[in-house]
Parts: C-alpha cells; sequence; structure tokens
C-alpha cells in the first residue's frame, strides 16, 4: 500500500509539473528540456488540426445534419474556462422559452463500456447500442462516474432538460430527436466536435488567461489556433473581474470583425452540503459564513487556485489544501488525508468544488462539515447579445442564424 501511494503521490507532482511548464509557470533547465521535448508533438498536433479542417471544409469528410437547431458551445483551449455554469444557464433560458432541449456530451471521464464489447459489436456487425440517458428531463438515471462529472451536474440541475451521453454526437442528436422529440440540440465541449455542424457557435475564452503561451496541445493548451475565433457566432468572455481588456478583444476583432462578445463572471451564490442539489434551499449556508473560518481546501478541477482565491476572497482562512488532478474519483484513503489534514490544521470545516461533490458519497461519515461552494454566471456586460443569441434559436423565423464561415 505504501508503494502504490508513492507511485501515486509521484504521478500527481508530474501531472503539476507538466502544468507548470505548459503554463510557463516555472524557468528552469528541466522545464526547458521537456518544453523543448512538447514543443515537437505541438507541430504534429498542429499539421492534424490543419489537415482536418482542411478535409471538412473541401468536403472530403462531411457532417451530418439532423434537421434540428444545434448550439455549439465550446472553447479552443483545454480546460478551465468555467463552461458547465455557461452551458447551463444557456440551457435554462432556452427551456423557459419553450424549446424541447437535449445537451449532448462525450462524457469525459465517464465510465464507458468494455473495450471487448466494442470489439464483439464490431466484428459481429451488432448494432451499436443508443446513447447513455444521463436524465430523460423528469428523473436522472445516472450517478457521475457512469455519466461523467458535467453531464451529471447539468442533469440534476436542470430538470426539463435531456441530457445525453456518447462520442458519437450525431448518433446521440438523432436519438434525442426521435425519442424524445427535442427541437434543440446543445454539444456541450463542441468545437472540436466537426460531424456536427452548430447554427450557432458559442465560443468560451477565459479572460484571466485567454490562450495560455499561445503554443498548441501539448506545449500549450491550444487544441485549435488562436485564428479559429473566426469560427464563433458569439464570444463568451468568462472569469471577468469587470475590468475592459480592449487588448484581447482587438485580439478578437482581427479574426472575427464585428463578434459580440459577451461578458461575464463566475459568482460564489452560497454554500451547500455535498449531500444535497443546488436548487434545495433547507441546509444552504451564507457565504458570510466563511468570514473568519479556518477552511480545509480539496478539489480536482483544471484550475484549482481561482477556486481557491473564490474562498480567500470571501474572508475564509485556508489552512489546508489538497489539489489533485482534474476529473480525479477520490478513493476512501484520499478522502481520509483530506480529513485529517483539515482537522491537525485546526479546520473549522473543508470546502470543495460542486464538480468534485458529485464524486463524493454523500452518505459518507466525516469528522468535519464538509460543503461545496455553487457558482453562478453572472453577465456583467452584452446582456441584450445573450438575449439575443437565446432569440436566434427560439425564433429562427425573425432572426435568421448565419454561422460565420
Amino acid at each position: 500500500m505504501p508503494l502504490i501511494a508513492s507511485i501515486k503521490k509521484r504521478l500527481q507532482d508530474f501531472y503539476h509539473f507538466g502544468v507548470d511548464v505548459v503554463y510557463d509557470r516555472r524557468d528552469d533547465t528541466a522545464t526547458a528540456i521537456f518544453g523543448a521535448f512538447l514543443q515537437g508533438w505541438s507541430y504534429v498536433f498542429k499539421a492534424a488540426i490543419h489537415t482536418r479542417f482542411f478535409l471538412y471544409r473541401n468536403r472530403i469528410m462531411r457532417d451530418q445534419p439532423l434537421g434540428c437547431l444545434v448550439v455549439v458551445v465550446g472553447n479552443l483551449t483545454m480546460g478551465g474556462t468555467g463552461k458547465t455554469p455557461v452551458v447551463e444557464k444557456f440551457a435554462r433560458a432556452l427551456r423557459d422559452r419553450g424549446r424541447h432541449v437535449a445537451i449532448l456530451s462525450r462524457g469525459y471521464k465517464s465510465k464507458a463500456p468494455p473495450m471487448w464489447k466494442k470489439w464483439w459489436n464490431a466484428i459481429s456487425h451488432t448494432e451499436e447500442p443508443p446513447p447513455r440517458i444521463v436524465s430523460d428531463g423528469r428523473t436522472v438515471f445516472l450517478d457521475s462516474e457512469e455519466a461523467g462529472d458535467e453531464p451529471y451536474m447539468l442533469a440534476r440541475n436542470l430538470p426539463g432538460v435531456v441530457v445525453l451521453v456518447d462520442k458519437n454526437r450525431v448518433k446521440a442528436g438523432a436519438y434525442a430527436i426521435k425519442r424524445f422529440k427535442c427541437d434543440t440540440l446543445v454539444l456541450d465541449d463542441g468545437m472540436q466536435y466537426l460531424p456536427l455542424k452548430g447554427r450557432l457557435n458559442l465560443l468560451l475564452v477565459d479572460k484571466s488567461n485567454p490562450f495560455g503561451n499561445g503554443h498548441m496541445i501539448p506545449r500549450g493548451v491550444l487544441r485549435e489556433p488562436i485564428s479559429h475565433v473566426k469560427r464563433a457566432s458569439y464570444i463568451f468572455l468568462t472569469k471577468s473581474n469587470g475590468d475592459r481588456d480592449e487588448e484581447l478583444e482587438a485580439l478578437i476583432h482581427s479574426h472575427n470583425p464585428g463578434v459580440d462578445i459577451i461578458e461575464c463572471a463566475h459568482k460564489p451564490r452560497f454554500l451547500c452540503p455535498v449531500s444535497q442539489k443546488p436548487d434545495q434551499v433547507e441546509g444552504r449556508l451564507p457565504l458570510d459564513f466563511l468570514r473568519d473560518r479556518k477552511i480545509g481546501a480539496f478539489s480536482g478541477i483544471a484550475t484549482p487556485e481561482s477556486f481557491e482565491k473564490f474562498l480567500s476572497d470571501l474572508g475564509g482562512k485556508i489552512v489546508s489544501r489538497e489539489r489533485f488532478l482534474d476529473h480525479y474519483r477520490f478513493t476512501e484513503a484520499d478522502l481520509d488525508e483530506v480529513f485529517m489534514a483539515a482537522f491537525n490544521a485546526g479546520a473549522d470545516c473543508i470546502i470543495t468544488t460542486e464538480k468534485d461533490a458529485v464524486r463524493i458519497d454523500p452518505e459518507r461519515r466525516r469528522i468535519l462539515p464538509l460543503y461545496y461552494l455553487r457558482l453562478e454566471i453572472d453577465i456583467i456586460r452584452g446582456a441584450t447579445d445573450f438575449d439575443e443569441a437565446v432569440s436566434r434559436i427560439c425564433f429562427p423565423k425573425t432572426n435568421p442564424a448565419q454561422v460565420p464561415a
């Protein structure tokens, strides 16, 4: 057991080292060597991306229209733009205006069918299984392990919205239309999914770190070149502090002149026990609960710094912190260590993120109170543009949509 723990610790240390290299947070010989190694692979990745877009642009590979309104929400970078709250806000707005919405997700880190079953289906020409139904709009059928963290969060927070998981989102979209009579499909993290073309492309850009160091994966965080900002119908600047960034906006408009920019911030709303959904009022705690309290913080997200800053800005004193890999599945031993470290540091309570909370057994015994911080999107500039984006979907005849080439 100590050997396994040691290996796990080394892997986590290497992961954090790699993240520091990708975000240019270090400046030493090891970083330079590893960065040069990654740069070589970035050139390969960039060539592959350009080839793929060339094939679709010249109709050598073709997208598959489904005769349904398709909205794509995504980013040019990997992780950390705060996409899930935007998807939730947009899907809720569409639902409230009478659309029958299905969210299609690939279910990152979800529990997929075993490989032998996929091989057998291919060999025997067995029909592919249908998408996994996370929610039919009334009942949530899968947990976070089976569905993936984000699809499960969206399903439990959006009654009336269908949530499906499948890597083949053309198949999932056709299933949503046929089985649930959906008239609007929202592709979660779908900017790079070219087989299904969106009528509207909503591109999220993290204002605090828009395009990383400008390099493609794996040397940087870009999934596509910055010039592909031109593919967006609307730009959402997330994680805004309220100050105008004219340089960033000029860069965006140099690639996509006239595109509407909607600026938004992720705002803490309240604390919630891990055992309950955010729409349950009983048990919630106001944010001022954190003021002058000693806090144990832990998370398994792409940008833990932003989460921890929220806690500090709200007046909490972080006395212990644990950072795990993004989408990390906590073991009982991991949680025991988190709780003991916080307890020994004199913490009054432990706070995690909503995304991490869905991976924790709500019935688990704990020696300190455990809450998650509920974040929601506030539009601080461009609310009219947001309403227009929703209207272009809900009333397409009076608001025709044209996706930029």
